[in-house]
């Protein structure tokens, strides 16, 4: 007798082969997926790196001053001088970095002027200031402002108070002394202006016998300069305003430029002016954070 196999045409199949085909089938276009964005993946770690290193090149020779030869911005990024050559001819073709053909130092080229140029038209120092202002008043409970140099003096332009604040008369728009306010002080200690030395010296003339005894008696305004140089601020004890005390630091911008300073005040009961004390040196601190943000860098000690 013959028998015949049934048809296995159109069979439903299990569910378990089902899986095996289709989980086969996945697996495989993983793995073939996997192995093509693997190599995508190295690829952009390795382009991210090298942009990351050229970033660290380019900016070292902005911090050794713009200018530099191939062994000093090696050893200050800490990279081999063959290393550092490879970036700085990508720099070059980029018009970030020039050389000179005389010496053989790179500099920054055009592209890198163009862009610093850019930044510094954004640079505002009372914008700078005011995460500053805010963070002190906060810590601190105090009052707290930024002044710029204007014609008739140091000019506050901008003011943040506390939630129960001191009772002072000065606000947005006021002018304070140059002597005896510890901003104005700050201006006259960092500022090299003619202007300012005047409006110190006319102060000086129409002082009170109790303000000038508050200076050296044989040079008050050059004495009073060399103290804020000394310790980069200012304080004073009800000089300016009877029953305040005030802490003040400088802004500087890119280029070292005295742009505003810092000050923080409150009553004197309640407020240490020692420029050491923990409010001198938030004061401090934060100037220092806002100069930063308008691209201020201190500069490298001699031997660097």
């Amino acid at each position: 007798m013959t028998t015949s196999k049934r048809p296995t045409a159109g069979r439903p199949r299990s569910a378990a082969a089902l899986s095996r085909t289709t989980h086969g089938t996945d697996g495989a276009d993983a793995a073939a997926q996997d192995a093509i964005d693997a190599p995508r993946e190295r690829g952009r770690r390795q382009r991210v790196q090298s942009a990351e290193t050229g970033m660290v090149v380019l900016k070292g020779l902005a911090r050794l001053g713009g200018r530099a030869s191939l062994t000093a911005l090696a050893l200050h990024v800490q990279q081999s001088p063959a290393k550092v050559h490879r970036y700085l001819m990508s720099l070059v073709e980029e018009g970030l970095v020039a050389q000179d053909a005389d010496s053989q130092q790179y500099f920054l080229g055009l592209e890198a002027m163009l862009i610093g140029v850019a930044a510094m038209r954004q640079a505002d120092p009372v914008r700078a200031a005011e995460p500053a202002l805010v963070r002190l008043r906060e810590a601190f409970d105090v009052t707290c402002f930024i002044a710029v140099m204007g014609n008739k003096g140091p000019t506050i332009v901008r003011f943040e108070e506390p939630g129960l604040p001191v009772t002072i008369n000065v606000r947005i728009g006021s002018v304070m002394s140059v002597l005896w306010s510890a901003a104005g002080r700050v201006f006259l200690g960092l500022l090299d202006d003619p202007q300012v030395l005047a409006m110190a010296e006319s102060e000086w003339a129409h002082a009170t016998p109790e303000h000038r005894a508050q200076l050296d008696a044989n040079d008050p305004i050059g004495t009073l300069r060399a103290s804020v140089r000394a310790v980069q601020g200012a304080s004073v004890r009800d000089t300016n305003l009877t029953g305040i005390s005030a802490i003040a630091a400088p802004v500087f911008n890119y280029d070292g430029r005295l742009v505003g300073v810092i000050t923080a005040l409150g009553a004197t009961g309640g407020f240490d002016p020692r420029i050491d004390s923990p409010i001198g040196q938030a004061v401090r601190r934060e100037a220092l954070a806002a100069s930063h943000a308008l691209g201020y860098r201190p500069p490298l000690p001699a031997s660097a």
